[in-house]
């Protein structure tokens, strides 16, 4: 017969001292009975960490309800007035990552008081649908079941029960307020663009149907305004509005619960005191922070785009992955790592098929892995035949904001279509960063800022199979000692 028995290593194991040193200070037991003092501590330590998981969690839906709240003050404050960037994106307006290549259109839809809306959109649209936690909902244009054509889609409300007329294809989001996403070509030229998109993007509550209220297009373009998420006390007050505007099963009751936790209670006002309210504010900044280190020293699986080299170029989808999810689990540092430094979540977007869409490269560190220093020269090298059917560029970004450089050129890009571009004899390109032009080089060159750091990303527009199998391959981006002016 076999006797059990309790040793003294089970008895330690599943005890506590009555001193014990840890990462938030020396905590005191009784017999295992915590201190006044080490009650507030724990109790500190656990609202800090729960708001840090709930600030890396939610960071899409934040950033999404952000970018709404944004266009909403520039004059975007209904589901038909639509933000159009009619001369294109520049560095005025603070939007992560945009590009200055494609004309951009947002809308956000308001289903809660307009009930099921419709989305008349109109031929050679590329764009997409994403709810209020910046979840896919679906594609619209090119990549959707319009085909490019242009079509009529039916947005339904979360719980819809009514039966849905024919004619329309059908998009079910989980939230009420949801993000329009869509570009239109300028392959044609800029303004046949902005005519395709005023004369047939149409946005109205399908009650209204007989006599839709006139979409309204507000030109965007030179606009200084921000739709970048905050990092303080706001990003929890923007969560809390999320909480309260969307239905209880937007999201599951494990993301709920967290939330909760923190004192965002659907139903509840949210009013931390002065010491929740300091926790919070940690948690926002270890969360800046913890998102900042995933950018540039990224541990995922799946980010670097040459892993058999020590190379700084990154993507912005772990594996071009955009559910974040494999093999059952949510890889959380690659979700964390897109959402901090773009907006807008399709799978089309991942999709690399030759010679058609785009793809990106980002660079946040030099051939030697350092910050980008925007006092000093660097140099990007594009060996000969840049593999992509339509054209390359380089952006500049700034790596606070992750929104366009402002510097005194208003749309920092340079690339095969833009002017003053030298080609090498050889067909190669050299691009050139830094605070002064090299001579003769002015429209290879892209302006930084001393004291400053930055960051690029390479777009492939229309990539060819030497980009996708990477037998063609940009250099890293190198210091320069010595420059000619």
């Amino acid at each position: 017969m076999v006797q059990a028995e309790v040793t003294t290593d089970a008895l330690k194991s599943i005890s506590i001292p009555d001193n014990v040193k840890t990462a938030i200070g020396t905590l005191d037991f009784f017999d295992g009975i915590p201190s006044d003092a080490t009650i507030s501590k724990v109790y500190d330590n656990l609202d800090r960490s729960r708001g840090l998981g709930v600030y890396l969690d939610n960071m899409g839906g934040v950033s999404i309800n952000a970018v709404l709240d944004g266009l909403a003050a520039a004059g975007a404050n209904k589901s038909n007035k639509v933000a159009l960037f009619e001369q294109l994106m520049d560095s005025k307006t603070l939007v992560v990552t945009a590009n200055t290549s494609t004309l951009y259109a947002y809308a956000g839809t308001d289903l809660g008081n307009d009930g099921p809306t419709v989305i008349e959109v109109p031929p050679g649209m590329l764009g997409f649908l994403d709810d209020g936690w910046q979840r896919f909902v679906g594609n619209i244009g090119v990549t959707g079941p319009d085909k490019g054509k242009g079509g009529k889609y039916l947005v339904l409300p979360p719980g819809y029960r009514g039966i849905a007329p024919e004619g329309y294809f059908l998009l079910k989001p989980k939230t009420n307020r949801n993000f329009l996403f869509l570009r239109g070509s300028i392959k044609n030229g800029l303004q046949p663009a902005v005519a395709n998109i005023k004369s047939g993007l149409k946005i109205y509550p399908l009650k209204n149907v007989k006599q839709p209220e006139k979409t309204e297009f507000i030109n965007m373009s030179h606009q200084a305004f921000n739709t970048v998420f905050p990092n303080d006390i706001r990003y929890f007050e923007i969560l809390n509005d999320m909480i309260q505007r969307e239905p209880i099963d937007a999201i599951g009751p494990e993301v709920r619960g967290a939330i909760a936790a923190i004192g965002i209670v659907k139903g509840k006002p949210f009013k931390p005191d002065a010491r929740m309210k300091k926790r919070l504010v940690e948690a926002g900044t270890l969360g800046n922070a913890t998102a900042r280190v995933i950018t540039v020293q990224p541990r995922s699986e799946g980010v670097a785009i040459y892993p058999d080299s020590d190379s700084s170029w990154t993507m912005a989808y772990a594996n071009k992955n955009t559910t974040f999810e494999a093999n059952g689990a949510i890889d959380l540092d690659a979700r964390t790592l897109f959402y901090f430094n773009a907006g807008g979540v399709t799978p089309a977007m991942a999709v690399t098929k030759a010679g058609a869409g785009s793809d990106y490269a980002l660079a946040f560190l030099d051939a030697t892995k350092q910050a980008f220093d925007g006092g000093k020269t660097y140099k990007l090298h594009l060996p000969p035949n840049v593999p992509v059917n339509n054209f390359w560029a380089v952006t500049l970004y700034d790596t606070q904001t992750r929104s366009q450089l402002q510097t005194s050129q208003q749309f920092p890009t340079v690339g095969s279509l833009t002017d003053g571009m030298k080609q090498n004899k050889d067909g190669s390109y050299e691009v050139y960063f830094g605070p002064n032009a090299p001579k003769g080089k002015e429209g290879n060159w892209l302006a930084t800022i001393p004291n400053k750091s930055w960051f690029m990303i390479l777009r492939m527009y229309g990539p060819l199979e030497p980009w996708i199998n990477k037998t063609w391959r940009p250099s890293e981006i190198e210091l320069i000692n010595k420059l000619d002016h």
